[in-house]
């Protein structure tokens, strides 16, 4: 089900989503007011709703939402201060995850996005996500739906860089570990969960969220106010340094380079790899190539198998490496995926990896 004021958003939408062949929209109304008497015949898998309407913001919906007739919410925003502010606190009171607003754009930004709404409507219907009682939070609920078709390619790393080579990554000297880190869906409150309890001298960590263009400025600022290091956007230049968290800016790949003992980030173009921009493949396979044995991996819950590849590559080149384990994780499939490949050293409960990594990093 689709809740958008915008008729053009609502054709739009409802366009790109019955395009695929395991998806079709049931009912696309214009405000919550219309939203709740279609929700009673209709009771979709889950529903795309606006964050900002005139007549009831998104927030105010999903919170009577959750506790009326829960059901995974992806929210949809244009990129505006009060949008993604309000799409960000959706998030922290039970919404799965965001997608840009479609808009007038090239082909070729129209078929990404097409398989970014596509990828995260799977990947919100086969979430496990938390109603809330009148008590709070209450009883996680998922749903069994089929694995997705996908539509488009799926490309490499080798589309951004070439692999690392063991035998010369072995080379590297022993300096200090940063943490290379990325997440999908439910990756927001994942993310915020351990970086909390991290001290400010803890090693740098260089991360990647799937997450639209624009949004990922205004989650790094917000993660920013509620841990105790710094977390900001990356942009190229930065040193990965003690104390600092760097968050892939969204629909650019971020890749490590290393300078004698130093290591900084650079902020690149490219097509999605594993279908998507920034890719935690990318991430980890360049965090492989320049940090070797210094390097510490953590893969947090999320769709798909991005990242599972490039965590291989970081513990062939001497790296160690987590995965947050099934029961913690609102998608186990990215940590599972990294699991099956051989990359995982430890899984582990999301309140125990924290601590766990920062002694493996000491």
């Amino acid at each position: 089900m689709i809740v958008d004021d915008s008729s053009t958003a609502r054709r739009i939408l409802s366009d790109i989503i019955n395009r695929h062949p395991q998806m079709e929209v049931v009912a696309a109304v214009a405000d919550p007011y219309e939203a709740v008497p279609e929700l009673k015949k209709r009771s979709p898998n889950v529903m795309v709703l606006d964050v900002q309407m005139p007549r009831m913001d998104g927030i105010t919906f999903l919170k009577k939402l959750m506790t009326i007739q829960p059901l995974p919410v992806v929210m949809c925003s244009s990129f505006t201060e009060k949008g993604s502010s309000i799409s960000l606190q959706c998030l922290e009171n039970g919404a799965v995850d965001i997608i840009a607003k479609p808009k007038v754009a090239t082909k070729r930004d129209m078929q990404e996005l097409e398989t970014r709404i596509h990828d995260t409507i799977h990947s919100a219907a086969v979430a496990r996500f938390r109603s809330i009682s009148a008590s709070g939070l209450g009883k996680a609920r998922s749903q069994e739906i089929a694995r997705p078709v996908e539509a488009s390619a799926k490309l490499s790393a080798d589309e951004v860089l070439p692999p690392p080579n063991p035998t010369s990554v072995a080379n590297i000297p022993t300096t200090q570990k940063i943490i290379a880190l990325g997440a999908s869906t439910g990756g927001t409150n994942a993310i915020r969960d351990f970086l909390e309890p991290l001290p400010k001298d803890c090693p740098g960590i260089v991360m990647v969220q799937h997450m639209p263009e624009h949004f990922t400025e205004s989650f790094a600022n917000r993660l920013n106010e509620a841990v105790a290091i710094e977390v900001r956007q990356a942009k190229t230049g930065d040193e990965v340094r003690p104390g600092l968290a760097l968050l892939a800016p969204g629909s650019h790949h971020l890749v490590i380079k290393r300078s004698g003992i130093r290591y900084t980030v650079e902020v690149v173009e490219g097509p999605l790899v594993s279908r998507h921009r920034p890719s935690v493949d990318v991430l980890f396979r360049s965090t492989a190539r320049a940090a070797g044995k210094n390097a510490v991996g953590v893969i947090l819950t999320g769709m798909g198998d991005d990242g599972a590849t490039g965590m291989l590559e970081m513990k062939q080149c001497g790296g160690y490496n987590f995965a947050q384990d099934k029961d913690t994780c609102v998608v186990f499939g990215m940590p599972n995926e990294a699991i099956k490949k051989g990359g995982v050293d430890q899984t582990l409960p999301l309140p125990k990896m924290p601590m766990a990594v920062l002694n493996r990093a000491k």
